[in-house]
Order: C-alpha cells, then sequence, then structure tokens
C-alpha cells in the first residue's frame, strides 16, 4: 500500500480522495502510510507559511502534522475539491494560529545581544506592527484560497460569482428571508443531504417549514444554494462576512 501512494500506482478510481475516506473510516494502516508518504507535501506546505526551511526536527512540522491529520478527518470527498488543496489549507491555518500564539506568548521580541559596549541590561524591543503586518498578509492568503475552494464548489451546482452577483436579494428583508431559508437546510441532515445528492433545493419540503410561497424560494434559489455550501463548509475567514446574518 505504501509503494502504490509513495509512487502513485494505486488503482485509477482509489485517489487520494478515496484513500482520505479509508483512513477516516478506521483503517491504521492506511492513515500510517498517508502520514509518511505525504512527509514532503507537509514540510513543504510548512516552509511555505513559515517563510523558512521546516523539516522533521521543528515544531511547525508537528503542528503540520496533526493539521494534515485533521484534513484526513474532516474532508468530503462529496465537495469536489481536490484532498491536497483541502490539507494544504488546514495545515496553514494550524500553522497560522500557531505562529500567533507563539507570538502573544512572547509579547517581547528579544532581538539584540548586549556588546561589551553597551549596558549589560537585554535590549527588546516590541515588534507588534511586524507581527499585525504578517498576520494580515496570512489571512488575505488564506481568504483567496478560500474563495478559489468555494468557486468550486459552487460550480459543483453549476454557480458561478457572476450569477450570484446577479441573483442577489436586493432587498434587507429579503436577503434575511433567504438566509433564515438556507439556515434551516443546513442544519437538516435530510434537506441537506437531498440538496447535495439532488443538486436542488427541497422546495416541497421547505415549503411546509417556512411561511413564504413557493415563487419566493424558487426566485432565491441560487443564492439560498451558495449560503448553503458556505454554512457547511470550513471555510473560517469567509464565514466572516455573514456572521451577522447568522440566527
Amino acid at each position: 500500500m505504501l509503494l502504490s501512494i509513495i509512487h502513485g500506482l494505486f488503482k485509477p478510481k482509489q485517489d487520494i480522495g478515496e484513500l482520505a475516506q479509508l483512513a477516516k473510516a478506521g483503517n491504521e494502516e492506511v492513515l500510517n502510510d498517508l502520514l509518511f508518504a505525504h512527509a514532503p507535501f507537509m514540510k513543504k506546505t510548512a516552509s511555505f507559511v513559515c517563510k523558512r526551511t521546516i523539516d522533521e526536527h521543528d515544531e511547525e512540522f508537528s503542528v503540520a502534522m496533526h493539521g494534515f491529520h485533521e484534513a484526513i478527518q474532516r474532508y468530503k470527498a462529496s465537495e469536489k475539491a481536490s484532498f491536497l488543496t483541502f490539507a494544504h489549507l488546514i495545515i496553514k491555518r494550524r500553522l497560522i494560529d500557531f505562529i500567533r500564539n507563539e507570538s502573544a506568548r512572547k509579547e517581547r521580541v528579544y532581538l539584540i545581544e548586549p556588546s561589551n559596549e553597551e549596558s549589560s541590561n537585554q535590549h527588546y524591543i516590541f515588534d507588534e506592527q511586524s507581527i499585525h503586518t504578517y498576520s494580515e498578509t496570512q489571512r488575505a492568503q488564506s481568504r483567496k484560497e478560500e474563495l478559489l475552494l468555494y468557486k468550486q464548489a459552487l460550480a459543483n451546482f453549476n454557480l458561478t460569482f457572476e450569477e450570484l452577483t446577479k441573483c442577489s436579494p436586493k432587498h434587507e428583508d429579503s436577503r434575511k428571508t433567504a438566509f433564515y431559508i438556507a439556515q434551516i437546510v443546513a442544519q437538516s441532515e435530510e434537506l441537506y443531504s437531498y440538496l447535495d445528492n439532488n443538486k436542488k433545493l427541497p422546495i416541497k419540503q421547505l415549503e411546509s417549514l417556512v411561511e413564504v410561497s413557493r415563487k419566493t424560494i424558487e426566485r432565491h434559489r441560487k443564492y439560498i444554494i451558495a449560503v448553503v455550501i458556505l454554512l457547511n463548509s470550513d471555510y473560517t475567514y469567509l464565514k466572516d462576512y455573514v456572521k451577522g446574518e447568522i440566527i
């Protein structure tokens, strides 16, 4: 199994996403093989985030490995997004969280060793601005990656950002109503399963749950589906934009 994973020689239909599902289901051999075979991927991702070379002796590598394992546990093949793209995103988030926690813990960054000519007191400087700038850069990159994943997820329902811009409710009341309906679908295993399997809203079931007409539901169908996808996703940064809408 391990050689198959490393060399990519597994059966045509048994791609890494399917292997991740096997590991998620409890296959310890596949899980261990995936973690071993993708150690270079974890190092590369960690090095990219940390802007320096990371190897297995660094704490950041341990964080990256935990992130990869988390990606296996959270990955859903139904989303159609590349597993490695998803894993890359999760690893980046965990590393950014780690860096932020470390920065908060070390409120002051020791930068200068005292020379013989200087006072014996250690010199510290506050690097808050640098930390802030770095965090903002990482957040911007994460939002960009989430937008790409969201675009892929929308495409599974034949939706695009351009369409959503045109069909989004113009009035606040209409938007709140559509958002409320989306929450009902997202929080119901039965309704969400119907949407995911059929790629369309369970309008008949919704009619009996909400006090709006079928015509209203159909008018905002695309917007409702887009919100459902967002609510049931792991797009942390994109969700920040709709926090005020969630009931």
